[in-house]
């Protein structure tokens, strides 16, 4: 085997979360026990065997709070509560007590920025007087203009549109603008009142007492504004709209937010040392493209315990961008003892398959700096589907966490087509049909290949499914992949099950293998040796691997032997089978 370069140590990997595989559970569209069209946590709850046959450790769920889904849950009505569509407490309770019997964790979705107008304390700050202590907790400002008729300031919201909404007082006539950083229909919190921050202290061991193993918080990056609410330095007219307010710097990556981020690691950090048994912690959503130095203002020993490392996400097909994704992060990281959390997919960004599919794929040119993917190129879901396997044994094998969001694991991809009278994102709404949003990432899983029940998604009889599913989405159901060998199903088991007993791929270093192809990514983890080929012809592995080495996992089933690497084809080779 050739010399390995470049070798970065993680330190040790001493809590369940650095090496943990994590399933993300878009509550809605997982699974419907009740037939309502409506995924709940009753269904999720019925699903866990299946959950534990994957071999995942926790599952993360989008925000399951009672909320009247304008931004299906990222609009929070009551933090201490859940969903009536969802479920209640005690089905709740239930959930969490036979995850555990699975060896499977639970872990939430908090959204601090915002929460929804139908909040009760939003609907007190309307009802009450400017200046009042009730719209302190808000961001109201009078308009300006003679007339206050136009904004406060020059904001633009990241989902389009301006950043502000008038109110109309109780004598109907206009009143104060509010601050709303997405929608009008989520209104920032002010974090700046001391009414914000005991309600979030309180909401967060709520949910811990209830069993709950962490928080992923939604959106860190925004919260905190400049003081005084500045207007935002121009922007060109030829940058989209969902781009337009990432531009502005009086309100992202605000030190604001960092002094909340500091109190809440000290409230996790505590509870953990006040209940023997318990680790608790918390991941964060802040997307710092190519910017590891960003990434580090959020992780660190004083704030979040992890960040997902989105650059991974994001990267062309081609082996430069990935390594240097890989790299990048793992080098800013190793240094201070800190774990980087990987993904692929979630619930905001087009599914892997089709990202892969594109005839661009490999073009930087064609990947943006955020979640959503802007380009019309060709796709082919044949070869999206290939690169994808190849690019999931990439991510298992990398140092740190694994996120993974469900459905890829079936190889779904993204839905394109959604008629507009379906769409529901408000994205789609809010640049009036210019950006078609996130629906396409969210439709209703495919559990059979009988079409009774959405493919299994509800019960037999049950109403349609709140998104409406592609009419072949029947291939790629659970129950056509179980147990049939070369599936996406039994790779990522297989891939899980090998990354779980396997210490070298739980812990310790990783030693990039210097290779001149340039279409091969090589790269070592203890006896595991993990080779990528991005390429459109075999890579001939003689001199980069010696015949003594087995092929442990192959994303392409034929793929037997460590001699020839074929085109878009990972795999894992060890002198002795971990398993």
């Amino acid at each position: 085997m050739t010399n390995a370069t470049d070798q970065h140590h993680l330190g040790s990997t001493t809590h369940w979360w650095e090496t943990a595989v994590v399933y993300q559970v878009y509550v809605r569209s997982f699974a419907d026990a009740n037939g309502d069209g409506i995924g709940d946590l009753a269904g999720i709850t019925s699903r866990l065997p299946y959950l534990a046959d994957l071999g995942v450790d926790a599952l993360w769920l989008t925000p399951c709070f009672p909320s009247p889904q304008h931004d299906h849950g990222y609009d929070v009505a009551d933090y201490f509560d859940i969903e009536p569509a969802y479920g209640d407490l005690a089905i709740f309770d239930t959930m969490v007590s036979r995850a555990r019997e699975h060896g499977i964790r639970i872990l939430m979705d908090v959204v601090p920025n915002h929460c929804s107008w139908d909040h009760e304390w939003f609907k007190a700050a309307l009802a009450a007087a400017p200046g009042s202590p009730e719209r302190e907790r808000f961001y109201f400002r009078d308009g300006r203009g003679a007339d206050g008729s136009e904004p406060p300031n020059n904001w633009q919201a990241v989902f389009g549109g301006p950043a502000w909404h008038r109110v109309v007082d109780a004598d109907g006539t206009p009143g104060q603008w509010y601050l709303q950083t997405f929608t009008p229909q989520q209104p920032d919190w002010n974090w700046g009142c001391a009414d914000v921050v005991d309600y979030f202290d309180r909401m967060i061991t709520f949910w811990f007492d209830r069993g709950v193993d962490g928080f992923r918080v939604d959106a860190v990056a925004v919260l905190g504004k400049a003081p005084g609410l500045p207007d935002a330095p121009p922007v060109p007219d030829d940058v989209r709209p969902t781009d337009r307010a990432l531009r502005n710097p009086h309100t992202h990556f605000r030190p604001e937010g960092h002094d909340v981020w500091r109190r809440w690691r000290k409230l996790v950090d505590g509870y953990s040392a006040e209940h023997p048994g318990r680790e608790v912690f918390t991941i964060a959503e802040a997307y710092t493209p190519r910017q590891p130095e960003v990434l580090l203002q959020f992780q660190n020993h004083e704030e979040f315990h992890q960040v997902f490392a989105f650059d991974f996400m994001l990267a062309p097909w081609n082996v430069h961008d990935l390594r240097e994704s890989i790299d990048a992060t793992v080098r800013a990281l190793s240094p201070e003892g800190l774990v980087p959390a990987w993904t692929l997919n979630n619930h905001d960004a087009q599914r892997a398959v089709t990202r892969y599919g594109r005839a661009d794929a490999h073009d930087p040119a064609s990947w943006t700096g955020n979640n959503l993917v802007y380009t019309d190129a060709p796709i082919d879901l044949d070869l999206g589907a290939r690169r994808a396997r190849a690019i999931a044994m990439i991510l298992l094998a990398l140092p740190g966490s694994a996120y993974l969001y469900q459905g890829e694991e079936l190889g779904l991809p993204e839905v394109l087509d959604i008629p507009a009278e379906a769409r529901q994102d408000p994205i789609f709404f809010r640049t009036n049909g210019a950006e078609i949003g996130r629906d396409g990432c969210r439709v209703p899983l495919p559990w059979t290949t009988a079409e009774d029940g959405a493919h299994g998604f509800s019960p037999i009889g049950s109403a349609a499914p709140w998104m409406p599913q592609p009419s072949a989405w029947g291939q790629y159901a659970a129950d056509a992949q179980d147990g049939v060998d070369g599936s996406m199903l039994e790779l990522y088991r297989r891939a899980i099950s090998v990354r779980r007993r396997h210490g070298d791929l739980r812990g310790g270093a990783l030693r990039w293998i210097a290779v001149e192809h340039p279409t091969l990514l090589a790269f070592e983890r203890g006896e595991i040796t993990v080779l990528l080929n991005v390429g459109s012809d075999p890579v001939e592995l003689s001199g980069i691997v010696d015949g003594t080495t087995r092929v442990v996992v192959a994303s392409d089933p034929e793929t037997s032997s460590a001699s020839v690497l074929p085109p878009d084809t990972a795999i894992w080779l060890a002198r002795t089978d971990p398993t």
